[in-house]
């Protein structure tokens, strides 16, 4: 039954395109995960929890095996795989006390939510999710900055 399948790859495009928003004001922002790494990770995200659903329809339809499933076991084994490539995204710089990358996991993650969320058929909830992503990356930067300004920072745009 393709139709099925079709019907199934709608939820993981809507988290590609959704990971995508975010991952490109991340390039803009020009960051070292950007369009491509959060389009990936959402869309991975929502087929994993997809087929989490496939596996437990098509071996609870057979007799012999009597299959009990777990979805909170799915999305914590999503959630351990992505903080992996989250770990990987956060550097300390040479500078004391300063570290690169934690927003950019933080996105990652929240990227990776998304697809569930999509997989999860609230694609409303995951929308209002990026849209509020991308406010906070925008809008809370610049407030970011005003405020290191005011308590006499240099210029820092890296922030």
């Amino acid at each position: 039954m393709w139709y099925i399948q079709i019907s199934r790859l709608i939820p993981v495009a809507i988290a590609m395109v959704l990971g995508g928003i975010i991952g490109i004001e991340r390039e803009i922002s020009d960051k070292p995960a950007g369009l491509r790494t959060h389009m990936m990770v959402a869309g991975a995200s929502a087929l994993l929890l997809i087929l989490g659903e496939v596996l437990i329809s098509q071996f609870s339809s057979t007799e012999q095996i009597e299959l009990q499933s777990d979805p909170i076991r799915l999305i914590q084994a999503i959630i351990i795989g992505i903080s992996f490539i989250c770990a990987g995204s956060i550097i300390r710089s040479p500078e004391p006390m300063e570290v690169e990358g934690l927003t950019t996991a933080s996105t990652i993650l929240l990227a990776s939510i998304i697809g569930i969320t999509v997989a999860l058929h609230q694609t409303v909830l995951a929308v209002g999710v990026t849209g509020l992503t991308i406010l906070v990356l925008r809008v809370l930067k610049r407030i970011e900055i005003w405020l290191y300004h005011k308590k006499g920072g240099g210029d820092k745009e890296a922030l």
